[in-house]
């Protein structure tokens, strides 16, 4: 670790050119800091070093098919902050100004474009045009320490690092709602984006000398996070009625509230993602949807779903 991990800027300094003398102090003390911190891996999230929290991850939807890094830093009161990757490179910055430098930067969460992992037949081609199979991705981002960088209201210089890992936890299988326990399993692949045969190949023959330092269905579990939520148009309502719950890895069950589920009314159409967290905050996610709860009648929902697209269709063809 960095002998410095607070530094004051020189209010003059900032005062003769701000942005300019601001950035190019940060980069340098960044710079110092990358190549003073030594070559430990570290994987912190909550607190990490002078950030209350901080972490990268990668995370994938098995049942749609898309991949996806995210990261998130919470630090007090920020002005200006960095992160670097493995490699000491940039690639994230901001600045806050007018209002918001005001009222300063507390917690910034990120996500990157989730583009599809598979050749969907059912893509448009903008979509397959774009599309990132799971060992593209695995070579565009490299594991290792991403380090946080900020400023504070009174020029304070903060820092954080956390690891990036490719160890992917497998997608949770056999997902299901009864009644009003959703219940899951363990997984052994990551769904549309890697079947069990095509991870064999990702890891190879001698561990960790693959993309892959170890086979999803050998990662270990942390938690399980489950999000049960209204699945409506756009603008109603009931879409801001989400449950959403981690549980220990024992735990393969949870039930669903009872004041929760009636407050969502009659004849609601719902969907659950359940995702498997391991290998440093990566998550695997399983989703299930066209699910009708507080059923006047069996699927009433989905029926009057089908009605309304018929007549849409109906509607474009005159």
């Amino acid at each position: 670790m960095a002998a410095f991990l607070t530094y004051r800027i020189p209010r003059e300094e900032i005062q003769m050119n701000p942005q300019n003398r601001l950035s190019q102090r940060l980069l340098a003390l960044a710079t110092a800091m990358l190549f003073s911190a030594g070559l430990t891996t570290v994987n912190a999230t909550e607190p990490c070093d002078d950030f209350g929290e901080c972490k990268v991850l990668i995370e994938i939807n098995a049942t749609d098919g898309d991949i996806g890094f995210h990261f998130l830093m919470d630090g007090d009161n920020l002005i200006r902050a960095m992160l670097f990757n493995e490699k000491h490179k940039r690639i994230f910055s901001y600045v806050a100004r007018r209002e918001l430098r005001e009222q300063f930067v507390t917690e910034t969460f990120v996500e990157s474009a989730e583009p599809l992992c598979w050749p969907d037949p059912e893509a448009d081609e903008d979509e397959l045009e774009d599309v990132v199979l799971l060992e593209d991705f695995l070579d565009l981002w490299s594991t290792g320490d991403y380090h946080f960088f900020g400023i504070g209201e009174d020029w304070e210089f903060s820092h954080g690092v956390t690891a990036l890992t490719k160890e992917l936890p497998a997608a949770p299988i056999n997902v299901a709602l009864t009644g009003s326990v959703i219940s899951w399993a363990a997984g052994v692949d990551l769904g549309k984006c890697a079947t069990q045969g095509e991870l064999d190949d990702l890891v190879g023959e001698v561990v960790g000398e693959g993309d892959l330092p170890i086979h999803p269905k050998d990662v270990m579990v942390d938690a399980w996070e489950v999000v049960f939520e209204p699945d409506v148009d756009d603008g109603d309502p009931k879409g801001a009625f989400v449950y959403s719950v981690r549980v220990p890895t024992a735990q393969l069950s949870v039930t669903v509230p009872a004041d929760y589920l009636a407050s969502l009314g009659l004849d609601t159409k719902v969907k659950i993602e359940v995702g498997a967290i391991g290998g440093g905050d990566n998550a695997t996610f399983t989703e299930i949807f066209d699910i009708c709860v507080n059923e006047s009648a069996p699927n009433l929902c989905l029926v009057e779903e089908e009605e309304e697209e018929e007549e849409a269709e109906e509607d474009e063809d005159e």
